[in-house]
């Protein structure tokens, strides 16, 4: 059974999520908040597997209760809600930790469906919203200066990764999914799935989403 808490400001809004939720068998919603704050209190109260969230909510908004909820290191996931699928505030939702974006006007078996992914583990954003995401969010990400930056130290969260996964990380920045990676490196799924997972685990990602920022932060993939 999924455990879901819904964060939203819209009574119209939570009513729904709830009815569609609740018709599932293996879904149920622990509780509702109508803000920031409350979405943070309910979250620690209640261990909730998947928090879903919306972006714009009054008092503390949704990223930086995304931001309190995961700081904390629990099993809850969030899943950020957006009014447009290239929301400026889903960029800072990356940073916050949150596990995957939908747009409010989604389906209903896609938001089923992605609960369900977060809940697991996965992402739920699509490769291609993810690097259109990524490269928006890259754009704020400050200048390399050549003249510094070739001396600097490697970034500690990669040392551990052997070439071959370096080289996973970089292709999972770039958007690719499990199956292009094994077609273009000539890898077994399975293989590439084994790899992935060293990845996420090495580097302290907590999902693929995690994974692709790391990537543009450490540079092993550059803004398009």
């Amino acid at each position: 059974m999924t455990t879901v808490l819904i964060a939203d400001d819209q009574p119209l809004q939570r009513l729904g999520f709830r009815m569609l939720l609740e018709s599932q068998d293996d879904m149920t919603v622990l509780s509702e908040a109508t803000n920031g704050s409350e979405a943070v209190r309910l979250a620690a109260e209640l261990h909730p597997d998947v928090v879903l969230m919306d972006v714009r909510m009054p008092g503390l908004d949704g990223i930086e209760a995304t931001r309190r909820i995961t700081a904390v290191g629990d099993r809850t996931r969030v899943l950020i809600l957006t009014t447009f699928d290239l929301d400026e505030y889903a960029y800072a939702g990356l940073r916050a930790g949150a596990s995957g974006f939908l747009v409010k006007d989604a389906q209903p078996e896609d938001l089923l469906s992605g609960i369900r992914s977060v809940a697991t583990g996965d992402a739920v954003v699509a490769p291609s919203l993810t690097r259109r995401l990524l490269d928006a969010y890259a754009q704020h990400l400050p200048l390399l200066d050549p003249h510094t930056d070739a001396s600097q130290e490697p970034d500690p969260r990669l040392s551990a990764l052997t070439d071959r996964e370096r080289e996973i990380l970089t292709v999972i920045g770039m958007g690719w999914t499990n199956t292009e990676i094994a077609a273009r490196l000539h890898l077994a799924e399975s293989t590439v799935k084994t790899h992935v997972g060293r990845v996420l685990s090495k580097t302290g990602s907590r999902d693929r989403i995690q994974a692709v920022i790391l990537a543009y932060d450490t540079r092993l993939v550059n803004p398009s």
